[in-house]
């Protein structure tokens, strides 16, 4: 089998593992309501975003990055009911002994092509998000839509999250590499969506090697303390374990210098070891640190790798990193540095962060609170009526009516705001525009034209009955995810207590959500 027949195979099965009964029991219960009562076609609009950015406790995210979209769009387009399917459901019963479901709900989904006449407008992956932005429209009969929800929030909830925490790992490396190491301790093959995930974020590679094939990356490794372990416990002790990995791998040879002593003895018999190595006509990739104080470990290492001739060697930090603890190293490295007269800048620039459990499980906020709620629907006239639900919570009442939305950018060409409105209406056509916040009343604020240097339109067509978007490579999600970040104010992009980034409704939209909202607590 061919490398490109493996990666085929891979990604085949690993979209395999989500069937058409992959769903909330409520989906099918509410579409079996809307089938009986005659409904079920009614055009109908939802909406997916999320409410507030993950909050990790002693740090707080100021944006998300969109990921997961393409997965969802393959599990749908694969979505087929089968009669496997329906006897399942028509075995279900109630209590009482009677069906679950009835036979008009099982006809009604046996109906060849049951998912078609669905369109899907979306931001693209690997964009900056922020909350109550509609970041998924689903759009088509509303049985139809109601049945997507469970597997849309979750194709795209966790990703989100994870490509959110990435991005935040590789800014605060400062151009240094980062792997995700994570496999071990990330939610069973729910890793495999996280790893996607962390790539678009800005991670180099990852060591899941099934992952990293079916993504079309070189899977990443060195060794686990076990190898020397073994050399100890058999008498070669760790020079010879040393001696063994460098002969196994000459071209990539990275040396885990912990097991032992990190600078009385890892670090010197690894210098020995890539002498060996240079001696023969290589060249050593690399020595990983995973214990002790890494930043004051990393500028002894950079020196005695330094006196030994090997300025290029890169030094890999592993060990429960995130994007705050990274930030604690390079400034500690930086005054260590500064104490020894030793420039930082060549040791930051060599360095290569291993994080694992921290990116996989979004360590501090483990879940976003993304959301897919009913906005608006036909009538039986056909038009369209703007849907809406209430609550003690202004966060949790959604913005009705099928929508835009404009990302604004400064004279600077940093982007400023996100504008929804209504489907109909052109962004700040006038010299200056009030806008509102998305669920606080009494906050609103002025934006002047003037100001503006570009208006995007955020939402392209990714699916329809006719056509779907072509998926973008890995590589062009990780650029796309650069380009919005860099894109940010520095304050939204802080780690601790970001700066808002403003989210607005207009005029427009924000009246017809308060006249909605009054009109359905008379």
């Amino acid at each position: 089998m061919t490398d490109s027949n493996l990666a085929d195979t891979i990604v085949d099965r690993w979209t395999e593992t989500r069937g058409p009964l992959f769903t909330d029991m409520y989906e099918l219960s509410m579409a079996q309501v809307y089938v009986t009562q005659g409904i079920s076609e009614r055009r109908a609009q939802f909406d997916y975003f999320f409410r507030s950015t993950p909050d990790y406790g002693t740090h707080q995210a100021g944006f998300c990055v969109s990921a997961g979209l393409e997965p969802f769009l393959g599990w749908l387009c694969g979505l087929r009911i089968d009669e496997p399917h329906l006897a399942a459901l028509a075995a279900m019963t109630s209590a009482t002994g009677t069906p679950v479901f009835g036979e008009q709900f099982l006809d009604w989904l046996a109906t060849p092509d049951r998912f078609s006449g669905i369109e899907i407008r979306a931001v693209a992956e690997g964009r900056v998000v922020h909350p109550h932005v509609p970041i998924v429209t689903v759009t088509g009969p509303l049985a139809v839509c109601q049945l997507l929800e469970t597997s849309l929030l979750n194709h795209l909830n966790y990703p989100t999250l994870i490509a959110t925490k990435a991005a935040r790992v590789v800014r605060s490396a400062r151009g240094g590499s980062v792997l995700e190491f994570g496999m071990r301790r990330g939610p069973a093959t729910g890793v495999n969506e996280g790893i996607r995930a962390a790539l678009i974020g800005g991670c180099v590679s990852t060591s899941n090697v099934e992952a990293a094939i079916a993504l079309g990356r070189q899977p990443i490794g060195t060794h686990a303390h076990a190898l020397v372990q073994a050399y100890m416990a058999l008498g070669d002790g760790e020079i010879g374990a040393f001696r063994a990995m460098a002969q196994a791998a000459p071209d990539e040879c990275i040396l885990l210098v912990d097991t032992v002593d990190t600078l009385d003895s890892g670090v010197p018999n690894a210098i020995s070891v890539f002498d060996e190595l240079r001696a023969a006509g290589h060249e050593p990739a690399g020595v990983r640190l995973d214990s002790g104080d890494l930043a004051y470990l990393a500028v002894q290492t950079a020196k005695l790798l330094d006196d030994a001739g090997y300025p290029d060697v890169s030094i890999v930090l592993s060990s429960d990193l995130d994007e705050l603890n990274i930030w604690q190293i390079l400034t500690q490295i930086g005054d260590d540095a500064e104490r020894l007269g030793i420039d930082p800048g060549p040791i930051r620039n060599r360095l290569v962060y291993g994080v694992g459990t921290r990116l996989i499980t979004s360590h501090g906020s483990g879940a976003l609170n993304g959301v897919y709620k009913l906005v608006g629907i036909e009538n039986s006239d056909g038009d369209w009526i703007p849907a809406i639900k209430i609550s003690e919570d202004p966060g949790k009442v959604p913005l009705p009516g099928r929508k835009v939305v404009w990302r604004l950018y400064d004279q600077r060409g940093a982007a400023v705001a996100d504008l929804i409105g209504l489907a109909d209406e052109t962004p700040i056509p006038e010299a200056s525009n009030v806008v509102h916040h998305p669920t606080n009343d009494g906050i609103s604020h002025v934006i002047k034209r003037e100001d503006i240097s570009h208006i995007e339109e955020l939402h392209d067509v990714v699916f329809s009955t006719t056509s779907s978007a072509d998926p973008a490579s890995i590589d062009d999600l990780a650029k796309r995810c650069i380009l919005d970040v860099d894109r940010l104010d520095i304050g939204v992009r802080r780690l601790v207590n970001p700066h808002r980034y403003h989210v607005s409704l207009t005029p427009k939209l924000y009246q017809l959500r308060k006249e909605l909202v009054a009109q359905a607590q008379l």
